[in-house]
Parts: structure tokens; sequence; C-alpha cells
């Protein structure tokens, strides 16, 4: 069990022994000075890349961060597993960002097209209405699969299709 108090404590006091500040710490990884002291006080934990960046900065192994206090040592491979696993979620979550920005930058360009239709009255004949329609509705699907993938929905639906077609 992750103990974050525990976790947080160890944070602070190893930020101490390098005689830096929560700013200088926050400017050196690029993150706020409230994020760090939201780590050191418990009440949230780095992403695994900022976890082994600080693992680095400070010369101490992931597990003693992990566990919240030093430990002898981590061994090698443990390590380097952690690593892979900190740039594939890393990676995964670069992806994420890139498809949510499709989706926004669809979305805008849809909502553009159906201003543009509203104020070039173009009659109301069957292909404008229709062009209309297929704005609004690419418009509200990109909104809606934006929001499904940013809360995971998605993946979720996905991962389920995945084991009924492995059955």
């Amino acid at each position: 069990m992750i103990n974050q108090a525990k976790i947080g404590s160890l944070l602070k006091e190893l930020r101490k022994e390098r005689g830096m500040t929560q700013e200088q710490l926050a400017e050196k990884i690029g993150v706020a000075r409230r994020t760090v002291s939201r780590w050191e006080t418990g009440s949230n934990l780095p992403d695994l890349d900022i976890l082994i960046e600080l693992s680095d900065l400070y010369g101490v192994g992931l597990r003693e961060i992990l566990d919240g206090e030093r430990q002898e040592t981590m061994d090698k491979d443990m390590e380097e597993t952690v690593i892979k696993v900190a740039e594939y979620s890393s990676a995964q979550s670069q992806r994420a960002k890139k498809v949510v920005l499709v989706y926004f930058v669809l979305g805008i360009i849809a909502i553009i097209a159906c201003l543009v239709m509203e104020e070039i009255d173009f009659g109301d004949t069957f292909a404008s209405g229709f062009a209309k329609g297929i704005s609004y509705g690419i418009a509200v699907g990109a909104m809606i699969m934006g929001i499904l993938y940013t809360t995971g929905v998605l993946t979720k639906f996905q991962a389920a299709k995945m084991r009924f077609l492995n059955r």
C-alpha cells in the first residue's frame, strides 16, 4: 500500500538535503510550486516520469521514493522495468493529448462552418439544410468523442470490445 504522506515527507527531506526551495525544484522540473507543495504534504503524487526525474535528481532509487523511506539499493532490472513503464505511460499520455486535440480542432472547424452557413443565406434548399445538419452533427460528435476519450470511457469500451472479440 502506498503511503502518500510518507512519500511526501521523504520528498521534502530529499529536497531540503539538496538545499533547494519548493520554487527552485518546481522550476527545475517544470511544474508549479504549488504542485511540489502538494507532493510534499502527501495530497498528490508525482507522475511516473517525474518520479524518475526526482530519483535521478536526488540520487535515490525509485523504490525508496515509492516506499517513502531510504533503503539499501534497488535492483537494476526493477529500475529499468519501472523506467520502461514510465516511458510507455508518457507515450500513452502524449497520444491521448493528440487525439483530444484532433477532436477539438475538428469540432471548431465544424462550428465555424455552421456559423458561416448561417451568415451566408443559401435559402431553404435540401442541400443547404443537409450541409448545416452535417456540420452540427460533426461538431457535436467531436465534442462527445473528446469527452469520452478524456474520461477514459472510450478506452474501457475498446478494451471490452477486444475481450469480446478474443472469446
